[in-house]
This record gives structure tokens, sequence and C-alpha cells, in this order.
């Protein structure tokens, strides 16, 4: 059951917990994400991304700016 949103730090290869929690929401589909399971994301937008699609069609997205 998903309690409360996670604040983190986004970095190159790991993320810092900056407030506990046990989820984060995702930039562009608005999923919950378990911390456990987060394994895309992009550092300089600090945002975090459900999937491998998600990270793409954001990628996709800055792409055509």
């Amino acid at each position: 059951m998903i309690k409360k949103l996670a604040k983190l730090k986004y970095l190159p290869n790991n993320f810092e917990i900056i407030e506990e929690g046990d989820h984060v929401i995702c930039a562009v589909s608005g999923k919950p994400i378990k911390i456990k399971d987060l394994n895309y994301w992009n550092v300089d937008l600090q945002e975090a991304y459900y999937s491998y699609e998600e990270a793409f069609k954001k990628n996709e997205k800055l792409i055509k700016k």
C-alpha cells in the first residue's frame, strides 16, 4: 500500500533520499513508483519515470523543442 511521497535527489548512478517515503510520481504518466522499483530518472530535470517508455517519451518531447 502506498503511504507517503518521498523526496529524492536524482544523481547519475543512484539517488539520495531527502525525505523518507515509499514512492515517487512519474513525471510523464503520473503513476506512483515504489522506491524499490525506481530505475529511470533524469538528473538534469530531477524527474522520475515509471518505465523506459515514459523516459523515451520525455526525451522525444525535449528533442522537439
